[in-house]
């Protein structure tokens, strides 16, 4: 019997979104989920316990990071990622895919593999699409994915068919070198913002037969508008059967969209790095807590919200934290920040069930001040 198994409970009458059951070794999933960015293992400033109570189904880490520090073989030898980092739910490993683009610099790619010099100390770190695989057998997530190429937006459509090109080959080998069956490997789409490569991209991967796609190469320079219209045609080639994920999205009004357009999966950094940042997210748009107008504000941060943070501090204190540079402001911002992404497709997901996405869609853009 598979270790995994997804199914959908609803399709909305009006769009493309789905809300789905995911069942993986570490628990069963709904979709649409959000995945909180760990790449190291952590959710910055946050245990596993308070991402459960942010209502998170599933996190995130990243292969080059954690070959770098502390090793795979460490992170193996300790139990693997679940019991080293005590989370107990599903986990995803990015490849190492997306350090291919944002350390281009670092980096030299054949076809072979690609070879990076350490961002820490220089060493090299070799990651073909058998050693990407090994590693993230080794780390023991419950999803893993393919090595692949990730394009800049603005490449010439030449050099963006190679890299669709690679990313197909790198995924054979992907393929051929997974061996444990308790992890699900998923295949990514490349090919920008051009229809007839992501349309190759995905007939390269779909004989494959992976158990789950993302949608990868987006959130990389283009605008919303050729996000959201390669989405359009992207999606309706995956598998209906099947989850699927797009990497790295995003903002909230992203989320709606996307799902919207039939994704089931995100992950991004910006409940996190904006709450390190001072900035909440809210039922009525985003507010910066370090602006004057909150010194004295008994509010909590949003009162539609009911996560910890917003049941028991104010703005007032939570701004006096970044203020005062507390490291409990960042903790407590980025916790609220995580609810808020999980209340809203949870909340996304009833719509979807009473065929109201696209109201529902409408009424958050609205709130945020967003054109519809």
């Amino acid at each position: 019997m598979s270790h995994f198994q997804f199914s959908l409970d609803h399709q909305d009458s009006a769009t493309s979104a789905r809300a789905g059951r995911w069942k993986t070794p570490h628990g069963v999933v709904q979709t649409p989920a959000f995945m909180p960015v760990g790449t190291l293992a952590s959710v910055k400033g946050l245990t596993g316990e308070q991402l459960r109570q942010a209502g998170s189904q599933m996190v995130l880490s990243n292969t080059y990071h954690l070959a770098l520090r502390p090793g795979a073989e460490i992170v193996e030898e300790l139990g693997g990622l679940h019991q080293f980092m005590q989370w107990d739910g599903p986990i995803l490993t990015d490849s190492g895919g997306f350090q291919v683009f944002s350390l281009a610099s670092l980096r030299k790619l054949d076809e072979k593999q690609v070879v990076f010099r350490s961002h820490i100390d220089g060493s090299l770190l070799e990651l073909s699409p058998e050693r990407a695989t090994r590693i993230q057998e080794m780390l023991g997530a419950d999803v893993i994915m393919c090595l692949d190429q990730c394009p800049p937006a603005d490449w010439p459509e030449e050099k963006i068919q190679a890299a669709v090109d690679l990313t197909s080959r790198w995924a054979v080998r992907c393929r051929d070198a997974h061996q444990r069956p308790d992890q699900a490997l998923f295949g990514i789409v490349q090919g920008a913002t051009i229809r007839r490569q992501r349309e190759r991209s995905v007939e390269g991967l779909l004989p494959l037969d992976f158990p789950g796609y993302a949608v990868g190469g987006l959130s990389v320079g283009e605008s919303p508008e050729q996000m959201y219209e390669t989405l359009d045609w992207t999606t309706p080639m995956l598998p209906q059967e099947k989850p699927r994920y797009l990497m790295g999205v995003g903002r909230p009004e992203d989320l709606l969209e996307a799902v919207c357009r039939g994704i089931d999966l995100f992950d991004c950094v910006m409940p996190t790095r904006n709450g390190r940042n001072a900035m909440a997210f809210t039922s009525k748009g985003p507010i910066r807590l370090r602006n004057l107008k909150h010194q004295r504000d008994p509010g909590p941060i949003d009162e539609a919200c009911e996560c910890p943070v917003c049941q028991k501090f104010s703005r007032a204190y939570i701004r006096h934290l970044f203020i005062a540079k507390e490291m409990l402001g960042p903790i407590l911002l980025s916790w609220h920040n995580i609810a808020f992404y999980q209340k809203l497709l949870r909340d996304l997901r009833t719509a979807i069930q009473d065929n109201r996405a696209a109201e529902f869609r409408a009424v958050q853009l609205a709130d945020w001040g967003t054109s519809v």
